[in-house]
């Protein structure tokens, strides 16, 4: 079942309807975390909960960039270009997360490294601390409702009649 396409029968749920953007920032998420290939079948393993990470992880990797500029901006490294290589570096893990996030769970693994770095960045700019409990919260957030929706989607598929 797909966003946006009817409802099975006899469901009490609404159909669910999504905006053109919607639908396609939906189908971007799946398509990069592997969720809509082929040999995912319907309902590979954790593939709400990977979608999700590649959201939050997108999102991050702007964030990371731009706190590496600041740490340069603000000459808080000796020498200063050093906030750019960390920055960098950070957000080279994070691609390397985003790219492995279809290797079943190496990618949600280094999306937990890449949060733990995130709050370790506080040492040399300590507003980012802030940045990064929210950028954890939402990962940690992401991870326990994604791991739900799966396990709720793994039941219901293997509930439903064969065809």
């Amino acid at each position: 079942m797909t966003p946006g396409s009817p409802a099975p029968s006899g469901s009490e749920e609404p159909e669910l309807k999504l905006s053109p953007s919607e639908g396609f920032a939906h189908d971007a998420a799946m398509r990069i975390s592997g969720a809509s290939h082929p040999d995912a079948g319907s309902a590979g393993p954790g593939r709400t909960q990977r979608a999700l990470a590649s959201i939050v992880l997108g999102f991050e990797l702007i964030v990371v960039f731009l706190m590496g500029m600041t740490i340069f901006g603000l000459s808080l490294l000796d020498p200063a270009e050093l906030g750019i290589w960390g920055g960098l570096a950070l957000c080279g893990v994070i691609l390397v997360a985003l790219a492995t996030m279809r290797l079943g769970r190496t990618g949600i693994v280094i999306g937990w490294a890449v949060h733990g770095l995130m709050l370790l960045s506080a040492v040399i700019l300590p507003m980012s601390l802030i940045i990064g409990i929210a950028f954890t919260a939402t990962w940690i957030y992401c991870m326990v409702k994604g791991s739900r929706i799966d396990r709720e989607r793994a039941a219901w598929e293997s509930a439903q009649p064969l065809d």
